[in-house]
C-alpha cells in the first residue's frame, strides 16, 4: 500500500495558498482515482482505494505545515509500511512556478513540513514530489509568499503542474520512480 500525502495547512483561509498546493494535488488525484476523502481523523483527512494498480491511501494532514510529521506518524502506525511506502507532495520555492521534481529521497532543504516528517520517521529515505511555487518577488519574505495566493498569470501554470504531478505519480506506480523522474522532471524546462 502506498501512502500518498499532500502537505498544506488546514482551514478554508489557506485553501488557495502556495503552501497548500499539496492539498490541491490530493484533491485532483482523489477525483481521478474516484477515491472519496471522507474519513476525518484527528491527524489527517483521508480516503482509501486503488490507483494505477495499487492500493493507496490519499491523505491531507490536519496539522499545520510545520507539524506535518504528526500526521505521517499517524498514517504509518495505522496503515503499516514504512517511509519507503510514502510519497509526500509539497510546495517548493526553489523551483519556478509550474515545474515539478520527483525524487526518491533527499534533505528537507529548508522546508519545515519535510523537516517535521524527517524528524518523525527518522530518515530522509522517502519519495517526494515538489511542485514549484517560485521565489518571493524582489527578495520579499518567504512566509507571506507561501501563505499568499497564486497570481492570475501563475494560476494556469500551477493547474498544469498539478496535472503533471498526478501523471508522474501514475507513471511511478505503473512503471517506476526512475522512469517517472526521466519523463516528468523535464516538463517546464
Amino acid at each position: 500500500m502506498f501512502l500518498i500525502v499532500g502537505l498544506g495547512n488546514p482551514g478554508a483561509r489557506h485553501n488557495s495558498t502556495r503552501h497548500n498546493v499539496g492539498f490541491r494535488f490530493i484533491d485532483l488525484l482523489a477525483k481521478r482515482a474516484d477515491i472519496r476523502l471522507n474519513e476525518r481523523r484527528a491527524k489527517a483527512v483521508l480516503g482509501q482505494g486503488r490507483f494505477a494498480g495499487h492500493d493507496v491511501v490519499l491523505a491531507k494532514p490536519r496539522t499545520f505545515m510545520n507539524n506535518s510529521g504528526e500526521g505521517i506518524e499517524y498514517l504509518i502506525s495505522r496503515f503499516g509500511g514504512g517511509p519507503s511506502s510514502l510519497l509526500i507532495v509539497y510546495d517548493e520555492m526553489a523551483l519556478p512556478v509550474g515545474r515539478i521534481r520527483l525524487r526518491p529521497n533527499g534533505s528537507h532543504a529548508g522546508h519545515n513540513g519535510i523537516r517535521s516528517i524527517i524528524a518523525s520517521v527518522h530518515t530522509e529515505e522517502f519519495p517526494r514530489l515538489r511542485i514549484g511555487v517560485g521565489q518571493p518577488p524582489g527578495g520579499a519574505e518567504s512566509i507571506p509568499h507561501v501563505l499568499g495566493s497564486f497570481s492570475k498569470e501563475e494560476e494556469p501554470l500551477i493547474a498544469q503542474a498539478v496535472q503533471d504531478a498526478a501523471a508522474a505519480v501514475q507513471c511511478m506506480l505503473e512503471e517506476s520512480i526512475d522512469i517517472a523522474m526521466n519523463r516528468y522532471n523535464v516538463i517546464g524546462n
